[in-house]
């Protein structure tokens, strides 16, 4: 299965970005194989629409589930339509959170937790 993971960073030590239209990077980490690539959040700096942007993006890797920290409505409707799974609330480190995963620790997200636009401001 191929995951994406929201990313502070390019290595498996990154963190989880908590956001997931405007995090630096993803993470895109293949469950059978243990390989992963990070890919750079091109959507990140977008005026508006980032998380519908970056949600287009993750679709066209056919990416089966996003680990992230938070993910607002707009991304949230993008992901569901393409029928991503969507797991927030992670924390820690990108090999934590894949960690987790395997484990079946996280529990599919039932709808957005913040509002539209909260990545916004920060870096």
């Amino acid at each position: 299965m191929k995951v994406a993971i929201t990313s502070s960073g390019a290595t498996l030590q990154s963190n989880v970005d908590p956001r997931f239209g405007r995090c630096p990077y993803y993470i895109i980490y293949d469950t059978e194989s243990g390989s992963f690539k990070a890919i750079e959040n091109k959507s990140s700096l977008a005026g508006g629409g980032a998380g519908i942007q970056a949600a287009q993006n993750i679709s066209d890797m056919k990416v089966e589930a996003v680990i992230t920290g938070n993910v607002g409505p707009n991304a949230f409707r993008v992901l569901s339509a393409a029928s991503i799974k969507i797991y927030s609330g992670a924390t820690g480190s990108i090999k934590g959170a894949i960690e987790k995963f395997k484990k079946g620790e996280y529990k599919e997200t039932a709808g957005p937790d913040v509002e539209s636009h909260f990545g916004m401001g920060r870096k």
